[in-house]
Order: structure tokens, then sequence, then C-alpha cells
């Protein structure tokens, strides 16, 4: 099936598999030219491949280097000459276990790649085009952002800080581009494979949708938030939880 071409270009950070791969999938399909991002040569090269070379480029490199962030925006507007959309979904969670053990110094790497590195890539992108010719910003949170999250205290931390960070770039870049974030819980990733795997039947149990989220539920969204159709939205945190809120309440 042929696609018509959008238009539009977005850089979707840390796309090489799970989430980001998603995201990338879904703006493609859309007719988006893509730039996609992440820390393997190889694996990104592959992704591209899957993805489409004649539509999407790859730049590796480490989330958290600003000179990689720089040359990830310098390269999507040399292929494409223009990048309206940003989708912040590199992250980083190497640590388990309680906060009364918690390495600073991880806790340190944990915001670096996961907040500071959305910051980077926002202000590069503001400055090479949104600034002056619009778009959206949409930053992958995490239900472990908005609510207690035993043994990943440091990652809970950060994807609150993204909240956060959704809100105070959404009041600053208003009203040329709309920032937005996604609370995701638990999708089938391998990122995310040590919060089920070995155990997913007793996960699921606990979700009223009956089943974990996979990467195309987000890419989804993201591509909504990105779109016309979510033109009056902005600084907003979609949860994207299988319904697990519904059982905090009472009874």
């Amino acid at each position: 099936m042929t696609v018509q071409d959008s238009g539009e270009v977005a850089l979707v950070t840390g796309a090489s598999r799970g989430i980001g791969y998603g995201v990338a999938e879904a703006l493609v399909a859309r007719g988006d030219r893509v730039c996609i991002t992440g820390r393997g040569e190889e694996a990104l090269k592959a992704a591209v491949e899957r993805l489409g070379s004649d539509r999407v480029i790859g730049v590796a490199g480490k989330a958290h280097d600003e000179a990689h962030q720089a040359q990830a925006v310098e390269r999507t507007m040399e292929a494409f000459g223009r990048v309206d959309h940003l989708v912040n979904n590199a992250g980083t969670n190497p640590v388990f276990g309680p906060m009364a053990e918690l390495d600073l110094n991880v806790a340190r790497k944990v915001f670096e790649t996961n907040v500071i590195s959305a910051l980077g890539f926002a202000q590069q992108t503001w400055k090479a085009w949104q600034a002056k010719n619009g778009g959206s910003i949409v930053n992958i949170a995490s239900v472990a952002g908005i609510s207690a999250s035993p043994f990943i205290g440091a990652y809970g931390m950060s994807k609150a800080a993204m909240v956060n960070l959704t809100l105070q770039l959404a009041h600053e870049f208003a009203p040329v581009v709309r920032v937005n974030a996604i609370a995701p819980a638990v999708v089938k990733t391998k990122f995310a494979e040590a919060l089920y795997e070995g155990r997913e039947a007793e996960v699921i149990a606990a979700y009223p949708m009956a089943r974990l989220g996979v990467p195309e539920d987000i890419g989804g969204a993201a591509a909504f938030l990105t779109s016309e159709q979510a033109g009056w939205i902005t600084g907003q945190t979609l949860v994207i939880d299988g319904g697990i809120f519904l059982n905090a309440g009472v009874g």
C-alpha cells in the first residue's frame, strides 16, 4: 500500500526497538519522514531498513550527549529540511531496589538520560525549526512517574520530572508548539522485561483490559498527539495503562 506523504518530519529518540520503534512506525504509516536515534549502530540500521530507508534515517549516539543531540537535529534538517515533531522516548533504568540503598551516581545517570536529554533535544528542535514554524513535542513518561513505584524509584522520579518538563515546555512554547506526554503502564518490550518476565499471567491479572501494552498502543497515541486532531491539546499527560489505575479505588 502506497502511503501519501504528509509533508511533515519527526525525530524520535531511542527508536531502534520497543516503544520508540512503535512510534516511528506509526508516524511513517501516516506519511511522515522520520529520523530515529539509538545507541547501537547495527540495531539502528536494521530498524531503518524495516521502516523504509526511503523515508527514514538513523543517527546513532547516546541521548545525553549534547553533540549527539545537535547532530541528530542537524542531520534531520539536512535530509528533510524541517523537524515538525519531536518524540522524546530515549530512557534508561539501570537499577532495581529500594530507595534507601540507591547509588546517587546511578540516580544522576537516570536523570541525565531520561530528563536532561529530553530538554536538550527540545532546545535543539525549537531553535532549528519549531520556534518559527510550529510543531509538537511528545515526551514518553510512565505511570511510574505519577504513582509510587516500588523498586524502580529512580526511574519513577525521572518520569515525574518528565511530566513537569512537559508542563514547563508547554507553557513556554505556546502557542507555537504543543507539548504533551504519554504515561504508559507496562508495555511488552525488552526494556520492561524485568517487570513481567516469568510471571506474565500474574502481572496481566491486575489489568482490567486483560493484557499488557504493546508498542503499537503508544505509537497510535503519539500519532494522535502530533496530529491536527490534537490541535487544542497541550500540557497534558495521557495515561495509557490498560485500566490498571482503576484498581486503586476502595472496595
